[in-house]
């Protein structure tokens, strides 16, 4: 029986030294391929996003993604704290200003604000809303349900009169 149980153990030893063993015939991994028995490989170029678009007839949600990128494009620049520069940088993407709304870019007594609000009245009753400052950290950009009076910021906005 003992010599039975060895030759079992034996067995699995060599089947798993049997699947460890390269597909190639045996040649070791740290050995050099020969040109004609590396395997081909074409690369294929993987496909680039599409860059985000105005959809005018679409839903507040399928502009989010330009709404986003213009935003993180103003934040990324040297007027990241300026509320003219995201309304200008939305209205230049295509979005109507004159369904913009942008908070105050100073508090009341003259500081800068810690954080800046701006957002864009969709036909669908959505907002788009952007908030950007010093206490926000990243960009925040999202899809929120407009007010009843059509606009989307409650509260004292600025006048986009520029």
């Amino acid at each position: 029986m003992r010599g039975y149980a060895a030759a079992l153990v034996a067995l699995a030893a060599v089947g798993t030294l049997t699947a460890c063993a390269p597909a190639d015939g045996g040649a070791s991994p740290s050995a050099p391929r020969s040109a004609s028995s590396a395997p081909l490989r074409t690369a294929s170029p993987s496909p680039t996003p599409a860059a985000p678009v105005l959809v005018p007839s679409g839903t507040a949600q399928d502009n989010l993604p330009l709404f986003r990128q213009v935003t993180a494009g103003v934040w990324a620049g040297k007027d990241r704290v300026h509320g003219r520069a995201y309304i200008d940088a939305l209205a230049k993407a295509g979005f109507d200003k004159a369904v913009m709304q942008v908070t105050e870019d100073h508090s009341t007594v003259g500081n800068p604000a810690e954080s800046i609000q701006f957002s864009v009245h969709w036909k669908d009753g959505q907002c788009l809303v952007g908030q950007v400052g010093p206490t926000t950290g990243a960009p925040v950009t999202v899809v929120l349900p407009g007010l009843a009076d059509d606009r989307c910021l409650i509260g004292k906005t600025r006048t986009i009169d520029w």
